[in-house]
């Protein structure tokens, strides 16, 4: 009988010792919930001034503490870290708000985030200033970019379009009132037409006018022409799409100037043009040319970008442009746009320079990252803006299916924008029985 206790307790703990492991690598979340956040959290508590000390985060106490030390407390003069105001555990890991003492600064954090990533056991470290002497260190368990899950709260609003997933758990947002134009590099299968495909499926669920511009015959943007107010599929219609876009701009500018406002998000809503976001999936196939008779059109369409980029943020107009490569080998006016692009994503690339182009004008610390993304990973980027901050992101995983299903289901919030109706897409029937087309939504989301 003893022996058979014996065996039943041996069985029971190899079966709880393999389904940690197990939910190590299939269940990240109940694994970190489990074992992972006491341990490192224990971890941080025993070892977090010394931590700081190795470091070189802390300072020399002020005359007064240090007299108190030694006069009244009869103890060590030691060096002051920073202080703990707030700490609390996650499902993806643990965030610390310290007060940071004076002669610290929040980028002395930042530079340390890689050694105390390995003495706490953290997956990847995070530095935020929250406000004037205050950071708040954001710890993450875990890879999360292995299996993306977009937040809940995640969710489409105002001008406002969740696409991916931050390394540190957040969602990666593109907000075009804050970052109006962006650029998207990229090799080929590195995970592009994706990112592309969350961003349209999100902007279909707001009331904005989407313009497609594919020179690729369409093949990427045409199934979604349902949604899209206007779509371009050879360089000639995409010469004449920019020349219409250039005069919508213009005439918003006479009717800001007649209302004698300056931003388009003035005027009152019943007076207040539909935005516009023009989508370009390949860059290159407009700047290049086979012949000298396409260099006339090829100045059209440069100069029409270059003034929409420079101008057209005022009136509500915004540029989404998708690339392999973006540079001044593409000929003249590409750099010129290129600086006008405020937000930049970079995908998995062949060379550094691809990389460079993209990031090094903005954040150059985020290049060595841009050149390490794996094969493996599509979808993976590093995301930047010319405030210089960036970070890894990582586009879930959509079916074109489902994409096409939002965009039959929105219809009704196809801006009317007459300037745009000849170039408005022919739509083809929907495939299978018209009852798994997606109910379209009764109220349409309103934008402020």
């Amino acid at each position: 009988m003893a022996d058979l206790t014996m065996w039943c307790e041996g069985a029971g703990v190899l079966a709880g010792v393999g389904g940690v492991l197990y939910a190590k690598v299939r269940a990240p979340r109940v694994y970190w919930a489990m074992v992972g956040l006491p341990v490192t959290w224990g971890r941080f508590a025993l070892s977090y001034r010394n931590t700081m000390d190795v470091c070189g985060l802390t300072v020399q106490p002020s005359g007064l503490r240090a007299f108190m030390s030694r006069r009244i407390a009869r103890s060590e003069v030691r060096p002051v870290a920073p202080k703990i105001r707030w700490a609390r555990g996650t499902s993806t890991g643990l965030r610390v708000t310290l007060r940071l003492p004076a002669g610290l600064e929040p980028a002395d954090l930042a530079a340390a985030s890689e050694r105390l990533r390995h003495a706490w056991g953290a997956h990847a470290i995070h530095v935020l200033a929250t406000k004037p002497g205050y950071v708040e260190l954001r710890m993450t368990g875990y890879d999360l970019l292995r299996q993306v899950r977009m937040p809940r709260k995640a969710v489409p609003r105002d001008l406002v379009v969740p696409v991916a997933l931050r390394d540190d758990g957040a969602a990666y947002e593109r907000n075009y009132r804050e970052i109006p134009h962006a650029l998207t590099l990229g090799a080929n299968q590195s995970g592009k037409s994706m990112y592309q495909r969350n961003l349209i499926k999100g902007l279909a669920q707001l009331p904005v006018a989407l313009v497609g511009i594919d020179c690729k015959r369409g093949v990427e943007q045409s199934r979604f022409a349902p949604r899209l107010s206007a779509l371009a599929t050879n360089p000639d219609d995409a010469a004449s799409l920019i020349d219409v876009l250039v005069a919508e701009m213009e005439d918003r500018f006479d009717l800001l100037a007649k209302r004698g406002v300056s931003d388009l998000w003035e005027l009152p809503k019943d007076l207040r043009p539909a935005p516009v976001v023009v989508l370009v999936d390949e860059i290159a196939e407009l700047f290049l040319i086979s012949s000298k008779k396409d260099e006339e059109r090829r100045e059209r369409i440069v100069t029409g970008l270059i003034r929409l980029a420079q101008l057209s943020r005022a009136v509500g107009i915004y540029l989404e442009i998708c690339g392999q490569r973006f540079g001044s080998e593409l000929g003249k006016g590409a750099t010129m746009l290129r600086a006008q692009l405020t937000g930049r994503v970079v995908h998995r690339v062949n060379d550094k320079q691809t990389a460079e182009m993209g990031l090094n004008d903005v954040a150059p610390e985020s290049v060595p990252a841009a050149c390490t993304i794996p094969a493996d990973r599509p979808g993976q980027a590093v995301a930047a803006d010319a405030s210089g901050g960036w970070g890894r992101i990582r586009t879930p995983l959509i079916s074109v299916n489902d994409t096409v299903a939002v965009c039959r289901s929105t219809v009704h919030l196809i801006p009317d924008l007459p300037a745009l109706e000849p170039f408005r897409p022919a739509i083809a029937p929907a495939p299978g029985p018209a009852s798994k087309i997606p109910p379209m939504p009764t109220t349409a989301p309103a934008i402020p």
